[in-house]
């Protein structure tokens, strides 16, 4: 998963790029990167690290212009390096950056259609510059000096025609201005904002709309699936539908775990789906469990305090946090190697004894991934006295890897996968564990009927993948690569390549 950001201003663009990006930190935390344009010159700062870290006062000095791009990743397709770390850039035609939210699911194709018939070099393994390559190529089929908003949303209409997977890309175009386009099932989330200064009107796109909030810009609208947004360096906003059958079919996870509860998505409250969540969970303890025993419902921060203050609510029981998070830890079912994430868990929470001692508790997550973190903080409650420890879910069990962004482990590493219920409670430790329903879950999301949104793409709980080409063959090789076994492998050879480097 990961963030972006593009605005085109009336001034310089570097400080709210920048301010943009820290407000979308949470949806990447192992790279961070802008790209200003400034007279037909880019100026480029990127590198490994939060954006607090990657970008010191001489760097955003150096980011001069009025238009510009930013970045902030966490590793879906490729590796950690600080190769990956976005924007890229080709200089033909024109001279082109792109950032990109998503994955592609026929990179690999596209890499070869590339360097046979395209005559492009990939240098890396990210499929953001693959992208990146097939818009730069098709901007150049058209064999035009010059380029208007109709040769861009005619180049863009082809990459949909190429492409597969779920995406949003924002791209510089030097010496023209930003387009922002999303995939024709509108998998990642994309909005457009606007401002109006004494200068005249200011437009950005970002992931969510919290950046835009943050900004002092106002929402305007998501970018439709498969549309394009075109802005030119002068102020002036275009747009057109660029996909031939677009279907909304958003990720659920977006507003399971992703998302800020302050972003609105698709026309749909993230915190208010959220609460919804720990309704529609609280139903169906009541209706599984109704003579429970049940003392007190601890949120496993932060994400699911939304959902269990709901839940304890709707329960009619006391809420308490439980846990206090040390905030300096990033997300743990992304971080690579098992040992790593067993030792960030302890390091991540602490528990509240008296809150624990002598009772039964629930606890509440949003999720459960591979079941490591659960298992440990299960164990963490009974340390601290509990007498049972129940489980609670806000979404159903994870049993398939996601395809279109959100680095899962392999399906073998999903604890839901091949596990009932009851084996799953077993596995982490749980005296009982609760499930949402996926359609309980689905209920939550699209409250009274979202005017925009068609379906959820809700691959990761029922393994129905909405863009249709997921095939088994195509699991089994992301199953390979995804395992921790490959992801060490790739740690030591990334580790070599430094080593290297530092000796020389």
């Amino acid at each position: 998963m990961c963030g972006i950001i593009g605005i085109v201003g009336k001034g310089p663009v570097n400080q709210a790029i920048y301010d943009g990006l820290t407000v979308l930190q949470h949806r990447g935390q192992d790279a961070a990167g802008i790209m200003t344009c400034d007279n037909n010159h880019l100026y480029l700062r990127k590198d490994n690290g939060l954006v607090s870290d990657v970008f010191r006062t001489r760097h955003m000095l150096r980011l001069q212009g009025n238009m510009g791009i930013g970045h902030v990743r966490y590793p879906t397709a490729g590796c950690s390096s600080s190769a990956e770390a976005q924007p890229f850039y080709v200089n033909s035609p024109y001279g082109i950056a792109l950032a990109h939210n998503g994955n592609l699911t026929n990179a690999e194709t596209l890499m070869e259609d590339l360097f046979r018939e395209d005559l492009r070099h990939i240098n890396t393994s990210s499929d953001s510059e693959v992208l990146l390559n097939v818009f730069a190529h098709e901007m150049q089929r058209q064999g035009k000096y010059r380029v208007d908003e109709s040769d861009v949303f005619e180049a863009v209409a082809r990459v949909h025609k190429r492409i597969k997977g779920g995406y949003a890309v924002v791209a510089l175009l030097i010496g023209y201005g930003i387009v922002a386009f999303r995939d024709p099932n509108g998998i990642r989330p994309l909005m457009i904002g606007k401002r109006t200064t004494a200068q005249g009107e200011e437009y950005m796109v970002a992931s969510e709309s919290v950046a835009i909030d943050a900004l002092g810009f106002e929402r305007l609208r998501d970018v439709a699936p498969g549309e394009a947004v075109f802005i030119d360096m002068a102020g002036h906003f275009y747009s057109r539908q660029c996909a031939e059958n677009p279907f909304y079919a958003p990720c659920i996870f977006e507003y399971v775990y992703f998302a800020r509860p302050d972003s609105i998505i698709d026309g749909i409250s993230v915190y208010k789906a959220r609460l919804r969540m720990g309704e529609t969970l609280a139903r169906k303890i009541k209706r599984v469990f109704p003579d429970h025993d049940i003392d007190v419902v601890i949120p496993i921060p932060d994400t699911s305090r939304t959902s269990a203050l709901q839940l304890a609510n709707e329960l009619g029981i006391l809420y308490r946090e439980g846990f206090i998070k040390n905030r300096y830890i990033g997300r743990t079912f992304i971080m690579p190697g098992q040992q790593q994430r067993k030792k960030s868990v302890r390091q991540k929470l602490n528990p509240i004894e008296l809150e624990f001692r002598g009772k039964n508790v629930l606890l509440v997550d949003d999720s459960i991934v591979r079941g490591t973190t659960s298992q440990q903080i299960i164990q963490m409650a009974r340390d601290a006295g509990a007498n049972k420890v129940y489980f609670a879910s806000a979404a159903p069990p994870v049993r398939f890897p996601n395809v279109y962004g959100i680095d899962m482990p392999s399906k073998a590493e999903l604890i839901g996968h091949g596990r009932n219920e009851e084996e799953i409670a077993a596995a982490i430790g749980a005296d009982r564990l609760f499930y949402q329903d996926l359609e309980g879950l689905i209920e939550a999301v699209l409250y009274k009927k979202s005017k925009m949104v068609d379906r959820f793409d809700t691959s990761v709980f029922n393994g129905e993948y909405v863009t249709g080409d997921v095939d088994a063959a195509y699991l089994q090789k992301l199953e390979d690569s995804r395992n921790d076994g490959a992801r060490t492998e790739r740690e030591r050879r990334e580790s070599s390549v430094i080593e290297m480097h530092n000796n020389n």
